[in-house]
């Protein structure tokens, strides 16, 4: 379980490919404190520590996750949103966040505003997903590359959200452009109401 409270913007140091899967390399400032076996999400993506030195860890990403993210786009110096388990004892800073990504979307425009940025993205709209709880809603709950955000401007198959330059200078955002595919992770309260509202 996860906040969408991003610790670290992290540096993809190598890409292996191994059949259907790859494994992502990575450094970061907390690998010291890292165990094999332990989640950590990725660009909202959770993933299973599976190897480490000093300096690196290394995690898999299965055909599914391959799939349904946008891990399969990063590249050696690509950045990635990192955030480790929520601490049960700690505040909920963000929102409920699982680490399963929904689907992707991509950025179809980014747009200064005096010091802050509004950041457009499109998904593919589906009513049937829809239904289930798959969309955004006007001030609600969603997570972008595992960052945790307030939807403004929510339309079927788009949404704006705002960002703060911390927001901005410490997460991937400062990477991402029009033209940038980027992890969504739909709201999982809206899920809950949407499945039990088809038992009414």
């Amino acid at each position: 379980m996860f906040s969408g409270i991003v610790e670290e913007a992290a540096k993809v140091v190598a890409i292996e490919k191994d059949k259907g899967n790859i494994h992502i390399t990575m450094e970061c400032s907390f690998v010291n404190e890292l165990k094999i076996d332990q989640s950590v999400a990725h660009n909202g993506v959770c993933l299973t520590v599976v190897k480490k030195t000093d300096k690196t860890y290394t995690v898999t990403a299965i055909q599914e996750t391959l799939d349904r993210s946008n891990l399969g786009h990063l590249v050696p110096g690509s950045l990635v949103n990192l955030e480790r388990s929520m601490l049960m004892n700690g505040r909920l800073d963000g929102h409920i966040v699982q680490g399963h990504v929904d689907q992707t979307a991509v950025c179809t425009n980014v747009e200064e505003a005096d010091g802050s940025w509004y950041y457009t993205f499109e998904y593919k709209f589906d009513k049937a997903m829809a239904q289930k709880g798959y969309v955004t809603v006007e001030k609600g709950s969603v997570c972008v590359n595992g960052v945790s955000l307030t939807v403004c401007n929510s339309q079927d198959n788009s949404f704006q959200v705002a960002i703060i330059p911390y927001t901005h200078d410490h997460t991937n955002f400062c990477q991402i452009e029009k033209g940038t595919v980027v992890n969504l992770e739909f709201d999982i309260v809206g899920k809950y109401i949407s499945k039990m509202m088809q038992y009414k």
